[in-house]
């Protein structure tokens, strides 16, 4: 399986997207989870690769400050919850191919994917 979670309004995905390759011609699923929501089952398969649900959860987005979730000490419940309920929490793009993920816009992770792709081709 090859699957991309990402924001089509995002500039940073679509510019990770552009540079690694990843397109429907390649392969790809593509999932805008602004139109198509995540499924509670989606993102439990995104916890078995990631480790945990914290790894999936942006700290950067915007509702995070606003709803003051800095303060409190969040449970995986919570960020299970938080990603499922706003698109906005899932650190993205989250890029699965095979059984091996890749998640947020850090320079790292995009290096990694990019990496990955090249050695797979």
């Amino acid at each position: 399986m090859k699957k991309i979670y990402y924001l089509a309004t995002c500039d940073t995905c679509k510019k990770i997207m552009e540079e690694a390759g990843i397109n429907v011609k390649n392969g790809f699923q593509l999932q805008d989870i602004r139109t198509e929501k995540i499924t509670p089952e989606q993102l439990s398969a995104m916890k078995d690769l990631a480790g945990s649900y914290e790894a999936l959860f942006s700290r950067r987005a915007l509702l995070y400050k606003e709803l003051g979730l800095k303060d409190k000490k969040l449970t995986e419940n919570d960020y299970r919850d938080y990603i499922l309920e706003h698109d906005t929490f899932l650190k993205r793009p989250v890029v699965i191919i095979d059984h091996k993920i890749f998640i947020g816009s850090e320079k790292k992770n995009v290096e990694a994917l990019s990496a990955f792709l090249s050695a797979s081709l």
